[in-house]
């Protein structure tokens, strides 16, 4: 799947911010490899998920989840980032209940993805993130 190299930046309480990414082409990149990319994309948010707030579930979960039983993915990394925003004292941007979005054959899944990129890439963005957002 890749490591991540580049030693991520940190915030004003010393946790590695992640890295936001492109949300239209991590779903184009989703579409073009007929959904394989969805297990990269949940590991490394998964990774950095986790070395933000440990307790996270991690990469490695969320792969499994992704691979063997995809639609907790929706349900879980909503929760995790919603208690991400709850635990910085912000209002979530995103909640579990996004998850629901799977019952919207395609649409929902592209819906909830987009929501949920965009959750996670304002978080790292107000923390000092780059405002440049890539794939990896």
């Amino acid at each position: 799947l890749g490591v991540m190299t580049n030693a991520a930046p940190l915030d004003s309480a010393g946790r590695p911010i992640g890295k936001p990414r492109s949300t239209g082409l991590t779903i184009l990149i989703a579409i073009l490899t007929f959904g394989i990319w969805t297990c990269v994309w949940s590991y490394w948010n998964g990774e950095e998920l986790k070395a933000y707030r440990p307790a996270g579930l991690g990469g490695v979960f969320y792969l499994l989840f992704t691979i063997f039983l995809y639609p907790v993915t929706m349900f879980l990394m909503g929760n995790e980032v919603e208690q991400m925003y709850r635990e910085a004292g912000e209002e979530p941007r995103i909640t579990a209940m996004w998850g629901l979005w799977l019952l919207l054959p395609l649409v929902g899944q592209i819906i909830w993805y987009v929501r949920m990129q965009n959750a996670i890439n304002r978080f790292w963005q107000e923390r000092g993130a780059t405002m440049n957002p890539g794939l990896t």
